[in-house]
């Protein structure tokens, strides 16, 4: 038979169901795409906000000069 000791073995195998259990999380959380869609949702909202939840100064220069060069292009393609 084996000459380990019993108490090692069973502590093995603790930490294997721990390590067993992390990975069976970590599929649920990648196979839960509500909740990752959520997240990367709340990841966006953070990064393009200031800390008050007010748009971003840079963001809004940015869509008003997209919105400006599409109405010049727009303009443009009808004369």
């Amino acid at each position: 038979m084996s000459d380990r000791d019993p108490a090692a073995i069973e502590a093995e195998i603790e930490a294997q169901r721990e390590q067993l259990a992390q990975t069976v999380d970590q599929l649920a959380h990648r196979l839960d795409v509500r909740a990752r869609a959520r997240e990367r949702a709340a990841d966006l909202k953070a990064r393009a906000t200031t800390a008050d939840g007010k748009p971003r100064p840079e963001l809004v220069c940015a869509a008003a000069g997209l919105v400006a060069v599409l109405g010049l292009l727009v303009w443009w393609r009808r004369r």
